[in-house]
């Protein structure tokens, strides 16, 4: 989508800066931080990095499409361009996405947590359009960047927004939530990601509940209620709030959770009754999505056996426990990302998965666990150990930990220093009717080994 009827001289008004240079009345239709990637009629902002200060690309960016561009580091400029001055690009940006949140004249859904933030936000996106046309994020648009971004280009005649607000480090969230203002929150769960720039779980859910600021009594957080730091957390709040889990007590609860034919089957216990649900998307932890896209849909009036047939239709998308069906194997790429909790419960899929032979998990090292990473690859390791998975293939230096808790069980275990000696391993260990799940942290290219995986 595109920004609507928007002028250079608008977006000086709205940031507070200062026109160098340009035609105030140029058209802004999109806005990139990437001066090789433009949509057309684009506002360049160059982002100061700790090794790339953006500034240096400006030129390039008007000689890819852009039509204006920010400065934080021109006084003064002779172009037929318009170059914007503000102090801060990226507080401009901010600022930016804060005016035209004044536009969206629909509800907007915030999405956080430590793991399952896109995952939901597509559920909740799925279950409001049985009766709501939606706008939000894609990709990866989910932080201080993203979000102004996302906002600025939403669909102004939508009938709801959806948005994942993403975090990792103190006082991130105030500023994504200033910029956002949900009408409604949702929180999947407070794990561990993060944890070495947040300090501990308690911290995480902290800056994750700040989601919430600005709440009011016509506000709700939807909260994963078996998560006891989230049941606790909103007490004397001036908001709403709604549960949902498979333990009873939470307003949307699941029962008679059980895997058939690859299909995960349960039922939501809801304010409005029961409702028969399967999903084709694996695993305990997308029951609890479910459940939290059909809370979403209820509080927006949504019928909740529309939602329900929508997330039904749901089929997930690439490297997030995407399943592959390969030369009779059956490959589970969740290369995507890797926490604790995701860790598990690509496990937990792994061994309900039916097979017709093996299952082999090739897990790498889980990135960004701060001082305690080797104790919990560790803790992962003893539930891999209870799980019905053959063998085991490690990629990296942390991932030994998760092997030693491994190996204390009995079970069989290979490292690997590399994903090219790791894939020749697989390659030669797999055969027809053998299932195999990729799972590891971005940074370690677990896509390498699916690559090797698929030539077979």
């Amino acid at each position: 989508m595109v920004m609507e009827q928007v002028t250079v001289a608008d977006i000086v008004e709205a940031v507070g800066g200062r026109l160098l240079c340009g035609d105030p009345h140029t058209q802004v239709k999109h806005i990139s931080i990437d001066s090789r990637n433009m949509n057309g009629e684009d506002l360049f902002v160059p982002i100061i990095g700790a090794k790339v200060d953006a500034h240096r690309f400006i030129e390039g960016a008007f000689a890819a499409g852009a039509v204006a561009a920010f400065t934080s580091e021109h006084d003064e400029k002779a172009d037929s361009h318009p170059w914007i001055r503000v102090e801060d690009t990226v507080k401009a940006l901010q600022t930016l996405g804060a005016w035209y949140r004044n536009r969206l004249r629909m509800p907007v859904i915030g999405i956080t947590g430590s793991v399952g933030k896109t995952t939901t936000r597509e559920m909740v996106t799925a279950a409001l359009s049985a009766g709501k046309r939606v706008t939000g994020t894609s990709g990866n648009s989910n932080g201080q960047l993203g979000v102004p971004i996302t906002i600025c280009q939403a669909d102004l005649t939508a009938e709801a927004a959806v948005l994942e607000m993403g975090m990792s480090e103190p006082g991130e969230m105030p500023r994504i939530a200033a910029v956002a203002r949900p009408d409604l929150a949702v929180v999947t769960n407070i794990g561990v990601s993060h944890i070495e720039n947040l300090g501990s779980r308690e911290g995480i859910c902290q800056e994750k509940m700040h989601i919430t600021d600005g709440f009011g009594p016509d506000q709700t957080a939807i909260l994963n209620g078996d998560e006891p730091l989230l049941r606790s957390f909103p007490k004397n709040a001036e908001f709403q709030t709604v549960y949902y889990g498979m333990e009873a007590g939470n307003d949307y609860q699941a029962k008679d959770v059980h895997v058939e034919k690859g299909r995960t089957f349960f039922t939501a216990v809801t304010p409005k009754g029961e409702l028969s649900l399967s999903l084709g998307v694996p695993g305990l932890h997308n029951v609890m999505n479910a459940l939290a896209a059909l809370a979403v849909a209820d509080q927006l009036e949504v019928p909740l056996p529309a939602a329900a047939r929508k997330l039904e239709e749901f089929a997930g998308f690439a490297r997030r426990l995407q399943i592959l069906q390969h030369h009779e194997m059956t490959l589970i790429d969740d290369s995507y990302n890797a926490s604790p909790e995701s860790m598990r419960a690509a496990l937990q899929v792994l061994s309900t998965t039916e097979t017709k032979g093996r299952r082999a998990a090739v897990l790498a090292d889980m990135l960004e666990l701060g001082p305690d990473s080797l104790s919990f690859h560790y803790q992962v390791g003893e539930y891999a150990a209870q799980c019905p998975i053959e063998r085991y293939f490690l990629v990296g230096t942390k991932i030994r930990a998760l092997g030693e808790a491994l190996e204390k069980a009995g079970k069989s275990v290979s490292y690997f220093e590399t994903n090219e000696t790791a894939a020749a391993a697989v390659t030669a260990w797999v055969r027809a009717g053998d299932t195999v799940l990729l799972k590891g942290s971005n940074g370690m290219k677990l896509g390498e080994v699916l690559k090797e995986l698929v030539k077979l």
